[in-house]
């Protein structure tokens, strides 16, 4: 059972156990005259549900009012508890709903995609060079994940056979679901130079022995990075680009003038 849910299940005992003291409470300070309002001589389960439901509900209709310090605290109580059980019941049954959702969409890590998740190279973002990189290393046959956080990205590459996954490479716990620390190697490569900073060190913290290539957008953000030591690897693909060119043009105008 995930930890989410055995919060959820929490959360729910917790308000079926607000219910229960304040339908007890109100049938027990009842009988004693604590409410104005309160039928006499009817202190049922049905006039005590009834006043608890309306309380938490903040509805609140004025018909049934505690009128002695005993009932008065008791109703504060009653109070604080459902609203403060009620808010943080709320806040994580909707969000295991709509981690549900997510998974519904996008697809959560299935039995077979764990298998991946050994000796696998890891591809985190999809720019231009992780793209190419995952179509060269798909027909070499070497297991590997994509790792994105770019919806739309992610449906089109599934399209085209990649285990794609969504989630946040800067969050540790999204990280170490796909098992980094077994990974062959991992190459980075988002566009924004402080973001390649972090998820480097989430995936470095995660892999402490793994071989990591961090493709930086600029030569400061490459300078910055190898300052780090946490990457094997770090590549300007613009740098290098533009030594290709240099190289061509220079040996280009080498073989012309060697011609002439």
């Amino acid at each position: 059972m995930r930890m989410s849910t055995i919060k959820v299940l929490g959360y729910l005992i917790a308000i079926a156990m607000v219910f229960t003291y304040g339908i007890v409470g109100t049938y027990t300070i009842g009988a004693d005259g604590g409410f104005k309002g309160y039928p006499k001589g009817s202190h049922s389960i049905l006039n005590a549900t009834y006043f608890t439901v309306v309380t938490l509900g903040t509805v609140g209709y004025g018909d049934i009012i505690p009128v002695t310090p005993e009932a008065r605290a008791f109703v504060i109580i009653l109070i604080l508890a459902g609203v403060s059980v009620f808010l943080s019941a709320v806040a994580v049954i909707g969000g295991e709903f709509m981690t549900s959702r997510i998974e519904n969409l996008y697809g959560s890590i299935s039995a077979f995609d764990k298998r991946l998740f050994s000796s696998h190279v890891v591809l985190i973002g999809t720019n231009n060079t992780n793209q190419y990189l995952a179509e060269k290393l798909k027909h070499s046959g070497i297991r590997t994940i994509i790792i994105t956080s770019d919806k739309v990205k992610a449906e089109q590459l599934k399209s085209q056979g990649f285990h794609t996954f969504i989630a946040d490479a800067t969050s540790d716990s999204d990280m170490k679901k796909f098992n980094l620390d077994k990974a062959k190697s991992i190459v980075i490569d988002v566009k924004d130079g402080s973001r390649a900073i972090y998820v480097l060190l989430v995936a470095r913290s995660i892999a402490k022995s793994a071989k990591i290539v961090v493709l930086a957008p600029t030569a400061e953000a490459a300078k910055y990075i190898r300052g780090l030591n946490a990457a094997t690897n770090v590549i300007n693909p613009a740098d290098i680009a533009a030594k290709e060119i240099s190289n061509a043009i220079f040996s280009a105008e080498y073989k012309k003038e060697k011609h002439l």
